[in-house]
């Protein structure tokens, strides 16, 4: 505050000693002349000198006080409109006007500043409420400021994206032009995602829009999947189907024995075509949310204990034991309960039918690190005694309708696509899948799940 008081006088100090020597150095000159010549005697002319000086000083201090309120109230005008200062009174004649000038200009600052900060709080609000990210970059292609969908789609990737090639070309060519630019890019990991992105120059900064057309793509590429999955694989049990309905319509007409064989096939082809549409279908529908990992936090030892319940009329169909740990301690971690519900039930599933009968299945969870993993989250494993999977066959486990024993694979209702529903799933959930596999030794399938700091 004296700094100001001080600031304000330096401005003030010499406008009222000039109007000091305007007032009293005529004055002075005259009184000195006349006294010089005689017409007045030197201690009148010493006090009539000495009242238009203290004249001359109060007109200046008066002058200098009303310069300094001059001054705060600009100050306040260009750098406080809002804070005003408590001494707003003038007392020169003229500088009042000039006052109520100055006030009344302080009062349109602030109104307009107002409308400024209302409107650059709404333009704030809007594009923090944008569905699509939306990122603010310095010109090396820093994060200066990114909304809460940039922050939400991408969090930890955020540098993974913007050290893309193609979004590094995108931002020189910004550079270099001067004009927007639009890309589509895709990424490849953590998962593969279908990126629009367009780049704005503002002045100095600029502005990176994100339109995610994964989805889009996943709808586009699930209709032509699933024409052409389902044309292959429906082709055989539908050439049965109509092959039996012919033959009961002809040489079984009469045969009660041959049409209760027929129809029990007919029923099984039949089944075979709904789980094979339905494993489809819940394909498609991981697929297209894929790019979206799950937000919602949950306990698994609870998921577990009810797919386990839920197995339990086919494990005591086969003899088989369900071994299962997974200790109520375990961390709380991000996941979609019907997905890793599906997950478990096919991984159980499998075991089941290629494991040993009357053996064992142990479903594991646990939280101990893994060095194959990376720190923190959650391990789970299911593990069986059966006949194994040979080596080579274990990297195309994944794909859509492969299968180690196709004639086994079908006789005994598999569809193959269970583990690419477990894969999907799995890629959903920012997780990994292991599996582990010796002829004769049985097989374990371990899921990773990522903790909630990731």
């Amino acid at each position: 505050m004296a700094d100001t008081e001080e600031a304000s006088w330096e401005r003030a100090g010499p406008a009222a000693f000039a109007l000091f020597l305007a007032l009293a150095a005529v004055p002075s000159v005259v009184f000195a002349l006349l006294t010089f010549l005689g017409e007045l005697r030197p201690p009148v002319a010493l006090a009539a000198w000495a009242v238009c000086s203290l004249v001359a000083v109060g007109f200046a201090l008066l002058l200098g006080r009303d310069i300094m309120v001059m001054t705060r109230l600009v100050r306040a005008l260009r750098t406080a409109p809002e804070a005003l200062p408590v001494d707003r009174h003038l007392m020169v004649p003229g500088m009042s006007d000039l006052g109520a000038e100055a006030l009344r200009l302080i009062h349109a600052e602030r109104l307009l500043r107002g409308r400024h900060v209302a409107n650059a709080a709404e333009d704030r609000a809007l594009v923090e409420r944008l569905p699509d990210p939306l990122m603010k970059l310095d010109a090396d292609g820093r994060v200066l400021w990114r909304n809460d969908s940039a922050l939400i789609a991408f969090g930890t990737e955020t540098a993974a994206l913007l050290r893309h090639p193609d979004i590094r070309a995108a931002l020189a060519e910004v550079l270099s032009g001067g004009k927007p630019v639009r890309r589509e890019i895709v990424l490849a990991v953590p998962m593969k995602r279908d990126l629009e992105i367009t780049m704005i120059p503002v002045g100095g900064p600029l502005y990176m829009l994100v339109s995610d057309r994964t989805r889009e793509r996943a709808l586009e590429k699930m209709r032509a999947d699933f024409i052409a999955n389902s044309s292959h694989e429906l082709r055989t049990p539908l050439a049965s189907l109509i092959g039996f309905i012919e033959t009961l319509r002809g040489p079984a007409a009469d045969d009660p024995e041959a049409q209760q064989k027929f129809l029990s096939i007919m029923a099984e082809q039949a089944a075979r075509m709904q789980n094979l549409i339905g494993d489809l279908l819940s394909l498609s529908k991981i697929e297209i949310s894929e790019h979206s990992p799950p937000k919602d936090l949950l306990h698994l030892p609870p998921l577990l204990e009810r797919i386990a319940a839920g197995m339990e009329p086919m494990l005591k169909a086969q003899g088989t034991t369900l071994v299962m740990e997974a200790p109520d301690a375990l961390p709380q971690v991000p996941a979609d309960a019907d997905q890793l519900t599906q997950v478990f039930t096919n991984l159980l599933d499998n075991a089941l039918k290629y494991g040993k009968p009357g053996g064992v299945i142990r479903l594991n969870a646990t939280a101990v690190a893994d060095t194959r993993f990376p720190p923190g989250g959650v391990a789970l494993s299911v593990a069986d005694d059966g006949i194994g999977i040979p080596r080579e066959h274990i990297p195309r486990l994944t794909e859509r309708f492969y299968r180690v024993d196709k004639g086994r694979s079908r006789a005994i209702g598999g569809t193959g696509l269970g583990l690419a529903i477990v894969k999907h799933v799995v890629n959903r959930h920012r997780g990994r899948l292991i599996i582990d596999s010796d002829p004769g030794q049985g097989t374990v399938f371990t899921i990773w799940l990522p903790g909630q700091n990731r």
